[in-house]
């Protein structure tokens, strides 16, 4: 899978913004991950987590994501992301079944 340049960071990672994942210095691909702390995540902006958008109406429904895994290992239960890439939903529903999804997004102006 081919990864994305890093933008620069122009805004703090605050609630509700909306970011890729990284593995490093220009490693972006397609994980994306909603910022959910009540205080942000300001020590984001400096590792280079350049948020591309921002939660405008509706956060009441993130906050019910499950999020009851926390963050992949080794800091949290959550999915593996070699296991992700190679087997896909078939690994996160067997692995992960309380895990939630979306079926539809659209992007507004």
């Amino acid at each position: 899978m081919q990864s994305l340049s890093d933008d620069p960071v122009k805004v703090t990672n605050s609630r509700g913004t909306v970011v890729f994942a990284t593995a490093g210095p220009n490693t972006r691909t397609t994980q994306l991950f909603i910022n959910t702390n009540p205080k942000g995540n300001g020590f984001l902006d400096k590792q280079g987590f350049s948020p591309i958008g921002e939660v405008v109406e509706g956060m009441d429904v993130v906050d019910k994501l499950y999020a009851g895994y926390g963050e992949g290992a080794p800091q949290g239960r959550g999915p593996n992301q070699g296991l992700i890439q190679a087997k896909g939903n078939e690994y996160l529903e067997s692995a992960y079944p309380k895990l939630s999804y979306f079926s539809a997004a659209k992007f507004v102006n």
